[in-house]
């Protein structure tokens, strides 16, 4: 019986490792976790130099 069992779960191993359905849309997921990471990193990165530049001289000009 032990032996069924580890046969089938290699067998169901072996399915699963060569089944590429949904393989283009982890690659997909991947590019786009990829690209968003890039724009956080960004935002976070030039977030004051735009908020100082940009925000705070229209504050200044409006008296706010």
């Amino acid at each position: 019986m032990g032996q069924d069992l580890t046969a089938g779960a290699l067998r169901a191993l072996a399915r699963f490792w060569k089944d590429e359905r949904g393989a283009t849309a982890i690659e997909y997921a991947m590019i786009a976790v990829g690209i968003g990471a890039a724009i956080a990193v960004t935002v976070y990165t030039l977030g004051d130099v735009v908020f100082s530049k940009y925000y705070q001289r229209i504050a200044d000009e409006t008296g706010r």
